[in-house]
């Protein structure tokens, strides 16, 4: 696992930015969402994922060996001080230039130091009008690393589902939003808690809300 920097080390950085990312249409990730495996860390069953680990070298992207994910409670009273497993993402993704575009979109909004580790999450949370879906079940938190981006790939049939910054848990948010397909969202962890609200469906059926979230330093350990 990566070191997290300290704040003083990141005075050069943003403290959080919204952008449209124009080189991704997002159409060609949505097929990698319908086969994500269960979280079975979250009660509900409500919620699917995968990650993997790269690093960016030369502009050429590099999958790291598995891992598995560790966060302290400190950062994630639900499930925090557990080792949490779960598949790598399809290769067939990671091929597609429109993710190594998104990890590269990333990872220069960032200012990551060469060969810095990025983790990548692909989650989806569904809904139905018997269960709704909570992107945010550990509530108000922050992740334990240094950035954070959070990428919207679809909205299916949803209400909800809106992402909160806070300088503090108990203070009104300084921004909320829909994350609308093509936007991402880069936090800076060490300065902001982040939330996103509750999803239900606009109508009878399912609904969905598929993003990626990246992370640097990854949160994985070997």
């Amino acid at each position: 696992m990566q070191r997290v920097l300290g704040s003083t080390e990141l005075e050069y950085a943003f403290l959080f930015t919204l952008r449209k990312v124009n080189s991704i249409s997002t159409e060609g990730f949505q097929p990698f969402f319908n086969n994500l495996p269960v979280d079975p860390y979250i009660k509900g069953n409500y919620r699917t994922r995968r990650l993997s680990r790269f690093i960016v070298s030369q502009d050429k992207l590099m999958k790291l060996p598995h891992g598995y994910l560790f966060q302290s409670k400190e950062y994630n009273p639900l499930v925090g001080d557990i080792k949490r497993e779960f598949a790598e993402l399809d290769d067939a993704l990671i091929e597609l230039d429109i993710f190594k575009n998104l990890v590269l979109a990333f990872s220069d909004s960032c200012k990551l130091h060469p060969e810095a580790e990025i983790g990548v999450h692909q989650i989806r949370t569904s809904c139905s009008p018997d269960n709704f879906g909570n992107p945010a079940p550990e509530g108000i938190h922050r992740d334990g690393t240094d950035f954070i981006g959070i990428f919207s790939v679809d909205r299916q049939n949803i209400l909800g589902g809106e992402t909160h910054l806070y300088t503090a848990k108990k203070e009104k948010p300084v921004f909320n939003k829909i994350l609308y397909p093509g936007e991402l969202l880069l936090i800076n962890d060490h300065q902001f808690y982040h939330f996103t609200t509750p999803i239900k469906p606009m109508t009878d059926g399912v609904g969905t809300r598929d993003v990626f979230v990246l992370t640097s330093p990854s949160l994985l350990s070997d």
